[in-house]
Parts: C-alpha cells; sequence; structure tokens
C-alpha cells in the first residue's frame, strides 16, 4: 500500500499573532511552526501501517522553502520520502489541485489530511481532494483499517459515531481519535539523523489559481475587565448579573 500524508506547515497554539501591511498580511517573525495536529495523529496511524503491513509512506506539503523543516520533522517521525509542490497555498481549492497532481502521478492508494488546519480551519482541501481524484472520502475519521483494497473506518458525527466500510483509492479527514495523544512520536536522535538523509523532492507547480483572496485579518476583541465578587454577597452577583451583564 503507498500511503500520502499531507502535513500542513501551521503555527504553534501558543505563539503571539501579529499582522502587517495594514492587517493583510500574517506576520511570521518569532512564531514557531509545527506539524498540523490532525495531520500529525494521521501521520501516526500511516507508521503503524507501514511498520504492521510494509506500506511505504511520504509526506507532502504545498509551500515555500520555510516549510522544510517542518517535513524534515515528518521524515524524522519515521516518513520515507518528503514532496514540497513549490508555490505559496493561497486558498483550499488551490491546494487541493496542487495535491491531486501529485497523487494521480504517484498512484497513492490512501490519502490522509488533517480534517482541517488549526491556522485557517477550512476544512475543505480533504473532501476537494477526494472529489478532483473521484476517490472515497471519510471525513472526521477516528479509526481506520485496510486489508487489500478493503477499508473500514469510523467518523464522528453530530451525537455519536458512524462505522463505514469502502475501498482503495480512499482519502481520509484524519483527527484525534485516529490514534491516541499517547501514541504520538517525538523525533529521536537516530530519526533526526537519518532525515537528513532521506529525500526532500521539490516538484513544480500545476499552476493552480486560488478561488478566494484574503482581504484583511482581525483579532478577537481583547477580554474585559472582570470584577470579582465575594462568595458569601449572592445579592450582589445576581445584581450584577441583571443590571449589568444583563444575562438574567
Amino acid at each position: 500500500m503507498k500511503i500520502l500524508v499531507c502535513i500542513s506547515h501551521v503555527p504553534d497554539t501558543t505563539s503571539k499573532i501579529n499582522f502587517t501591511d495594514g492587517d493583510t498580511k500574517f506576520d511570521t517573525n518569532g512564531v514557531q511552526f509545527v506539524i498540523n495536529p490532525n495531520d500529525e495523529f494521521g501521520l501516526t496511524r500511516a507508521m503503524w501501517f507501514k511498520e504492521k503491513q510494509g506500506a511505504s509512506v511520504d509526506v507532502i506539503n504545498v509551500g515555500g522553502p520555510e516549510t522544510e523543516p517542518t517535513l524534515r520533522k515528518a521524515l524524522a517521525i519515521g516518513a520515507d520520502t518528503a514532496i514540497r509542490v513549490n508555490t505559496e497555498a493561497k486558498d483550499g481549492m488551490q491546494v487541493a489541485k496542487e495535491l491531486a497532481k501529485v497523487v494521480q502521478d504517484g498512484g497513492y492508494d490512501l490519502v490522509i489530511a488533517g480534517r482541517e488546519s488549526i491556522d485557517y480551519n477550512g476544512g475543505m482541501v480533504p473532501g476537494m481532494l477526494a472529489a478532483l481524484l473521484d476517490a472515497n472520502f471519510v471525513n472526521n475519521c477516528i479509526s481506520l483499517e485496510v486489508e487489500g483494497t478493503s477499508a473500514k473506518a469510523v467518523r464522528e458525527i453530530d451525537g455519536g459515531k458512524e462505522s463505514v466500510a469502502t475501498s482503495l483509492p480512499l482519502v481520509i479527514g484524519s483527527q484525534k481519535g485516529l490514534v491516541e495523544e499517547s501514541d504520538l512520536r517525538i523525533p529521536n536522535m537516530r530519526g533526526i539523523m537519518m532525515a537528513r538523509k532521506k529525500p526532500l523532492n521539490i516538484v513544480e507547480p500545476a499552476n493552480a489559481s486560488a478561488e478566494t483572496t484574503s482581504v484583511s485579518f482581525e483579532k478577537p476583541a481583547p477580554k474585559g475587565e472582570v470584577k470579582l465578587v465575594d462568595a458569601d454577597n449572592v445579592a450582589e452577583l445576581v445584581n450584577l448579573l441583571h443590571n449589568e451583564a444583563k444575562v438574567i
């Protein structure tokens, strides 16, 4: 089985976010970038298929040279080969089209993409990619087993879970639950050293056009002042909730 894991290069959630050029561009200065968490769950599951079933695992990112350290981390975790599509990621459709070209050329059986990235939270790419490839698709995937060309998956739905049976080629939108957080892998020194020798292939883009443009960004409003009320002063608490906060 040939697996491709899509890796988004996203800011660490502890990073302080700022914008430049009149709030039209994201300021990357001082920001630590990591593998998108939903992608990391998918990568860990792919490693299980590699170790248990002999699958090959490639990772891919659409982006500039600045994303290569993130791809190298994926190689250190155990992926065989990394691919960087040499173009800026502009929107979900453009990224999906660039990924589709690589998947078609590479003949992949299973594509694992995080259900969404934690920067834009678009949640579009896995579904778009499956449609472009005319492949089966399971989103919000929290369990996946593959035997030959048959696959069984479990996905989260409103109010519960749904078990489905499908076949390869398959695209899944991975998330927490596909593996446990305790199963996530931290690259060891041997993995880091081996990653330096593994191929990181740069491919030219298919020049897919973006369908949307970001006009401007805006930070959430800062939190307001907090008033502390003595635990015994219930009357004052009720008064503030009723007359000031107006929630009762």
